[in-house]
């Protein structure tokens, strides 16, 4: 099973510092919506992992976020994808679980679910938490430039990912699809023997 598990805030919507609290304050980022829809055409189930402690600080309850969450799949359905499942983390910092990211909790929940081998699942998200929790978890750890870290230069993304071996930087979720999507497909070519042939505009042939 080829499974991507991805941030939600600053991954595939707008992130809120008061926190998504309704549907009418989702905001999915520019090309999100696609990249998910390829990456399922591509045969990759996509599932959700985010910290919610909004819920233990009382800003919004389970229903309000089951109807952001509702309401993000229909807007993904539009553009012929879906997310396969949302696991998420209640609790506020202070109260100490053991699923609130950068905790691996969380993701060894979707590992047991899915019945796959964290080792094998890419994890994508928007800040250094995410890929320490991909790294304490065993995964493939990927970070997103996106807005989130747009203040840093460089060199700071660079620091953040050398704290996370092996990390990969992408601008957005648009460019890990097509990174992963890409992989996939020099490594079936490889495995035939053959030589991939660049990807082509409409009406253009590759030489």
């Amino acid at each position: 099973m080829k499974l991507v598990i991805l941030g939600r805030d600053g991954t595939i919507n707008r992130y809120r510092d008061d926190h998504v609290k309704s549907i009418d304050e989702l905001e999915p980022l520019p090309g999100a919506l696609e990249a998910v829809a390829r990456l399922n055409h591509a045969g990759w189930h996509t599932v959700m992992a985010t910290n919610q402690p909004g819920i233990g600080r009382g800003l919004l309850d389970m229903a309000s976020l089951n109807a952001v969450h509702m309401r993000l799949n229909q807007l993904l359905a539009e553009k012929g994808g879906r997310i396969d499942a949302v696991f998420f983390c209640p609790h506020t910092p202070e109260e100490g679980c053991s699923c609130r990211k950068p905790l691996p909790g969380l993701i060894e929940q979707i590992g047991e679910r899915f019945g796959v081998s964290l080792a094998q699942v890419h994890m994508v998200g928007a800040s250094l938490k995410d890929l320490q929790t991909a790294q304490a978890a065993g995964c493939i750890a990927h970070l997103l430039r996106g807005e989130r870290l747009g203040s840093l230069d460089e060199a700071q993304l660079q620091a953040q990912l050398t704290q996370v071996p092996g990390a990969k930087l992408h601008d957005n979720l648009t460019d890990f699809a097509d990174s992963l999507i890409q992989q996939e497909r020099r490594a079936k070519a490889d495995a035939r023997g053959e030589a991939m042939q660049p990807d082509t505009g409409p009406g253009e042939l590759a030489e």
